[in-house]
């Protein structure tokens, strides 16, 4: 790694705008049960090529991101590692492999501990969101240079949620026990953006189970601002995601001739 405050291909900071470095952290370790059997979820295949491949290459198509680091299942670094070098990535960006852990929030923590000095603003992207347009990914960005600590893409929900209470046993009916007003609700995407000292201030501070790092920052009791989502910045967890991913890579390749 290169100890130039501002590498080669970084963007060229707005005049007054102190240089900033941006690194991405991908946890790729989990099995993604939902796909059914077969290989993890991030190695899944979306048009002849693995989703965390596509998952990279979102990172790295934004200027602003100079370093991905891939954590991978704990037993395949290797393999994750030869997977990235038989695909073509941007020569821009750097990526580093890193075995990763039992659960997602121990898997971003290692890939926090493996990021050089250097960086100051971290992004954390799933691997099972492989069309996150460049637009949301340098939006994200933008927002953490202009002083938020923590920033998520979100989406307006598009169907009424009630919340219920849990059942008995799987299956059973589930009492309704409120509707929430839907104007005031968000869904989240990634890639969630950090001010890399709050971060890592996050996971060493935070010991709940949580689904994303967002909430964690919240805990700090630090503001979490949202930028505008995408729709095709969906995760793909279920067969039909990835029809529906399927869907959009073919249509962009039409549309974009590659």
């Amino acid at each position: 790694m290169s100890d130039d405050p501002l590498p080669p291909s970084s963007p060229t900071p707005a005049p007054g705008r102190p240089t900033v470095r941006t690194a991405a952290v991908i946890p790729a370790a989990g099995r993604g049960v939902r796909l059914g059997p077969g290989a993890p979820k991030a190695l899944r295949a979306l048009g002849g090529t693995p989703m965390l491949v596509h998952a990279v290459r979102a990172m790295a198509d934004s200027r602003a991101v100079s370093l991905v680091v891939v954590v991978a299942p704990p037993d395949g670094a290797g393999e994750v590692t030869s997977l990235l070098d038989a695909h073509a990535l941007p020569e821009r960006t750097d990526v580093l492999v890193v075995p990763g852990g039992e659960s997602r929030q121990e898997s971003v923590k290692l890939g926090l501990d493996a990021l050089p000095e250097g960086y100051d603003i971290v992004l954390v992207h799933d691997a099972a969101r492989p069309l996150v347009p460049v637009d949301t990914v340098d939006a994200v960005v933008e927002a953490v240079r202009d002083g938020a600590p923590a920033v998520v893409p979100a989406l307006p929900l598009a169907d009424t949620v009630k919340q219920v209470e849990p059942a008995a046993a799987p299956g059973e009916p589930e009492p309704v026990v409120a509707t929430p007003d839907r104007s005031t609700l968000r869904a989240v995407q990634t890639p969630q953006g950090f001010d890399r000292a709050t971060l890592v201030r996050a996971h060493g501070t935070v010991a709940d189970d949580v689904t994303d790092d967002a909430s964690m920052v919240e805990q700090l009791g630090l503001t979490v601002v949202t930028v505008p989502g995408h729709e095709e910045a969906f995760k793909v967890t279920r067969p039909l995601d990835l029809v529906l991913a399927e869907a959009v890579l073919a249509r962009r390749r039409l549309n974009d001739g590659f």
